[in-house]
């Protein structure tokens, strides 16, 4: 036949029943195959769960269960399997055609068991430490519903104390770690993330808490660095310690897609002890006027039930993580939360999105990661305020007035029918009646390239360029009926956008050989950073609903830049002896050329004593290894960016000068200081580290002591030198030191059950060693902190802790134990009582701080819980004090106002400011979490299942008689109660 005379369609039929005809062989030996079953244990004998089990070449592959099993059905025929599981050397076995059980033993791997941990520029192995650095991974975060990543870490280490400012969800947190080294400088942590160093402080619109605009969900890990050791890489930021947040990334698995969904209700804890509204009326009955009693309604209201709420929130997170091609893994993540508060009308909103993509070529040698996070945050703020007069309003006044004047509500008025000055407003009105909201955006990329070089594998070549961008606007809106700003018309106003911008590049070179020889390894860097911040936002006015102008804002621009060089040398020898030295060089634009730069080196030395010979094969212990280190860091962080320059600003509202027939307004210097330095802190610690039975228990100690000098203060100007009242200088020195102890134990560990146990203590001190611009000159006492009515109930004293409360001693009745009314000590002797009879009572600062956190799982089932407990640390009851006095049950002929319950103890007429009767012992232990969860596992052969119900601030038991022990500042005055929140999380992966 003559091939060139067919028809090419017959070509193509003939073509195609070839190939039709080389697939059935093929689709026949797929559809033959066999089953294999199998039990896959650790060197213990116990069953590993979730092991995987993969035919080498394939994508056939299954996990085994809980009690380590397996099956899979497999092609007939010789086959290889795959047996890997996260801790443990991977083993491929043959089996045989015939086989059809395959039992498998893995082994430890111990390097991969070695906990990786991020420190600055780079990361090392926990076991290789030298400093004291405490790492804390997802899985073992605080659960719930989580507004802010700092409060996934709460209470789970020590030295670090976090306190959320009140109970709203728009609120931010105080974080300390070992107390912070400064005065009136910051002491907030250097936030890094994903190798982004982030500014301190908020954005307009935000404020109170900038860290919530990253989604907590996307954290895998966050590394506190605690002393100067390892806080030194980072140099002039780093007094306060370093939280390294590290996002999670995609894996080279395939891909898999998760979700994640939390609802809750929360609800309101303890309020203000008040009088309830029967016993309000006997007070006024028993102690009132004829004209109080007759300011006595009829009504029964509860003001608190009137301005709280049930709350409901939610938190849902998408997120898609894998391998789209060989080396090139990629995550994705969508998240949206959605929290309103327990006082109407608070509310935040959060949409998130993140992209992570880190892809490697030349097998590994060039390494690219690329990060970009992105969030826009709504706002709704309520009238806190209203938390004040819900306290404090006549119970027996109804909510509404049955007319329209100011909107409906009922407000006090005189005989003439005006508003009454000074009156408690309706707290309802205060709440519905004002509608502050904002809106703001940020983001988060950088990019990531690590190169090692192919002539040599063992330096390699990091760069990070990153930004942080963030812009906040807001508005304020009330209405001219509102009782609040009757007089002025209401409120009407926009204020922003400010922006925020943050950029950054870093470039180091990095130097990792092990001298087998030598029996010596050596990681080396060096480095440069170039950081630059700006923030500005536009001039504004104040406007009320006519459109006039109440107060002009004006316009500010704000820039500062952070040049540092670096080098790191850490040395170890024969996996015994370790070094780590580190120095840093800082020039900031904050401070004048002549005092610009600030050098920060540490040294630390590390002895891992189990691997002496004398305890190689201990059998008990498991781990023990010393660490001792020294190192200075500095601080210039909260003190502005223009204290060295002699900057002039226009009066906006001040004197003006007549030139012709025009007034202008003047411009005026602000007072400056071009001496102005580093605050440095010099800092030791000595510790060591510990395991027993194969690390089954483990932990840490840790002492430290730490000196800050030329403190960076705002002191009182001598008169005649500046426009201004106050200057910013070098004063001072404040020493701080303390302990700290770790313990993780696993009692029980079997194939049914396990119990993990992680408790942390942490003692601590701060005095204030002097406060004088001229050292040993006379000593100083310089009030700080809240004020009530222009009295301050705190101290900065030379000798002493910080922020002390200042106050009288109290006399007490020795019949009836009641404290007698503006009787106090004379603790001077001098036969008077006046401010030389003040003394310093207590301190808001905790002496021990402890955290307890447990899990037991049984099979499915897991049960965990959280403790904090706080002892030695005092707070002055402010709403005691003002509002459990009778005169501050009218303040004006036409109103009655509720009083404090320790009114009936006290009988106080007047309000005694300063007595330290209302200095409370406020120790407190608190159950943050209670979670029970139940994990599934496979369902329908189509995803894994989890689910898991939670209580968040489940209980606290305290003396402290007010709302919360735990307060800013140690001053309790209308606080907003943190609520108990209720929630149900189901995760599902496909």
């Amino acid at each position: 036949m003559n091939s060139k005379k067919l028809n090419p369609r017959i070509w193509m039929m003939l073509l195609l029943l070839c190939a039709l005809g080389s697939m059935f062989p093929a689709l026949a030996q797929q559809t033959r195959t066999r089953t294999i079953t199998g039990l896959v244990t650790d060197e213990a004998k116990e069953p590993l769960i979730g092991a995987s089990v993969v035919v080498k070449g394939t994508t056939v592959g299954t996990i085994t269960d809980f009690d380590g099993n397996f099956v899979l059905s497999v092609p007939t025929g010789a086959i290889a399997l795959e047996f890997s599981y996260v801790g443990y050397k991977s083993k491929t076995i043959t089996v045989p055609a015939t086989t059809k059980v395959v039992n498998v033993q893995l082994s430890d791997d111990a390097q991969v068991l070695s906990d990786v941990v991020v420190i600055g520029y780079g990361t090392t192995r926990k076991s290789d430490l030298t400093g004291s650095v405490s790492n804390v991974s997802s899985k073992e975060f605080n659960a719930g519903l989580i507004s802010s990543p700092e409060q996934l870490i709460n209470g789970k280490v020590s030295g670090v104390q976090i306190m959320s400012a009140s109970g709203s969800p728009t609120a931010g947190s105080t974080i300390r770690i070992r107390g912070g080294a400064s005065l009136n400088a910051s002491n907030d942590p250097l936030i890094v993330l994903d190798g982004v160093p982030l500014e301190t402080g908020g954005i307009s619109g935000n404020s109170g808490n900038f860290l919530s605009l990253i989604n907590p969900s996307d954290i895998e890990s966050m590394t506190i660095l605690k002393d100067a050791s390892s806080t030194a890489i980072y140099g002039s930021r780093a007094s306060n310690g370093v939280i390294i947040i590290t996002t999670k990334k995609g894996s080279n698995e395939k891909i898999k897609v998760s979700f994640n969904t939390t609802n809750s209700i929360q609800t309101r804890t303890k309020l203000a002890d008040m009088l309830s509204r029967d016993e309000f009326v006997d007070v006024i009955n028993t102690y009132g006027t004829s004209a109080q009693k007759s300011l006595l309604g009829n009504e029964s209201t509860d003001w608190n039930d009137q301005i709280y709420q049930s709350a409901f929130g939610t938190d849902n997170n998408l997120s898609l993580s894998g391998k789209i091609a060989k080396d090139f893994p990629i995550r994705a993540s969508l998240g949206y939360y959605n929290q309103k508060g327990i006082l109407k009308t608070d509310k935040a909103e959060r949409f998130t999105g993140s992209l992570s993509v880190s892809p490697s070529f030349f097998d590994g040698y060039l390494k690219i990661n690329l990060n970009a996070k992105g969030s826009v945050n709504n706002n709704r703020f309520a009238e806190t305020g209203a938390i004040w007069a819900a306290s404090t309003f006549n119970p027996t006044l109804p909510v509404y007035s049955g007319n329209t004047n100011f909107g409906g509500y009922y407000e006090t008025l005189d005989n003439t029918g005006a508003p009454v000055n000074a009156a408690v407003l309706n707290p309802l009105g205060r709440v519905k009646q004002n509608k502050s909201t904002s809106k703001v955006q940020r983001f988060i990329g950088n990019a990531d390239i690590d190169y090692k070089m192919h002539f040599l594998p063992e330096l390699k070549f990091h760069t990070t360029l990153g930004v942080d961008y963030a812009e906040g606007e807001g508005k304020i809106y009330v209405p001219a009926e509102a009782m609040q700003y009757y007089t002025t018309a209401g409120r009407n106003y926009e204020y922003g956008p400010q922006k925020n911008t943050n950029r950054l590049l870093t470039a180091y070179l990095n130097y990792n050989k092990y001298l087998e020889g030598l029996k010596s390894n050596i990681d080396a860097t060096v480095g440069y950073d170039y950081q630059y911040w700006k923030s500005t936002s536009p001039a504004y006015a104040e406007l009320n609903t006519l459109g006039e102008t109440q107060t002009s804002i004006a316009a500010s621009d704000q820039r500062h830049t952070l040049l540092s060089y670096y080098a790191r040398l850490n040395y170890t020898y024969d996996s015994r002896y370790m070094l780590t030295a580190t120095i840093r060089r800082d020039g900031t634009s904050r401070f004048d050329a002549s005092t610009r730069w600030g050098t920060f080196p540490s040294v630390a030395l590390g002895w891992r004593v189990t691997e002496e010979s004398f305890l190689k094969d201990n059998a008990v212990l498991s781990n023990l290894k010393i660490r001792a280190s020294f190192g200075i860091t500095g601080q210039q962080d909260g003190i502005g960016n223009y204290g060295h320059l002699p900057v002039y600003t226009i009066g906006q509202d001040g004197a003006q000068y007549q030139f012709g027939n025009e007034y202008y307004y003047t411009y005026r210097p602000q007072s400056y200081n071009k001496l102005l330095k580093w605050e440095t802190t010099t800092a030791y610690n000595i510790g060591f580290d510990f395991g027993f039975l194969k690390d089954r228990i483990t932990g840490s100690f840790d002492y430290y002591t730490r000196q800050t000098k030329d403190l960076i203060a705002t002191v009182p100007a001598p008169a005649g030198t500046t426009f201004n009242k106050t200057i910013t200088t070098n004063v001072g020195n404040v020493d701080n030191n303390g302990i700290e102890f770790t313990l993780n134990a696993t009692p029980i560990q079997t194939k049914d059950w396990t119990w993990d146990i992680s408790y942390n203590m942490t003692w601590q001190k701060m005095k204030v060693k002097n406060l004088s611009l001229v050292e040993s000159s006379a000593k100083t006492n310089t009030l700080v902190g809240p004020s009530i009515d222009g009295y301050q109930f705190q101290v900065l004293s030379e000798g002493y802790e910080p922020y002390m409360f200042y106050v009288y001693h109290q006399l007490y009745d020795e019949k009836t134990g009641k404290p007698v009314e503006g009787a106090y000590a004379d603790l001077n002797k001098d036969g008077q009582i006046n401010s030389s009879d003040l003394y310093r009572y207590n301190s808001p600062a905790p002496d021990y701080i402890f955290g307890l956190s447990t899990s037991l799982r049984y099979k499915k089932w897991n049960l965990g819980m959280s403790f904090r407990a706080n002892v030695g640390n005092y707070v002055y009851n402010g709403m005691a004090m003002n509002t459990g006095a009778w005169s501050t049950v009218s303040y004006n002929s036409y109103q009655l106002n509720n009083l404090n319950h320790s009114f009936l103890n006290t009988g106080f007429k007047n309000r005694q400011y300063l007595s330290d009767y209302y200095v409370e012992n406020a120790s407190f232990l608190k159950m943050d979490n209670l979670t029970l969860g139940y994990n599934f596992g496979r369902v329908l052969n189509c995803f894994n299942l989890n689910a898991s119900a939670m209580v968040q601030n489940v209980f606290c038991i305290t003396q402290y008689k007010g709302v919360d022990p735990e307060v800013p500042n140690g001053m309790d005055v209308s606080f907003y109660p943190r609520p108990r929140t209720f929630s149900v999380s189901v995760g599902l992966e496909f």
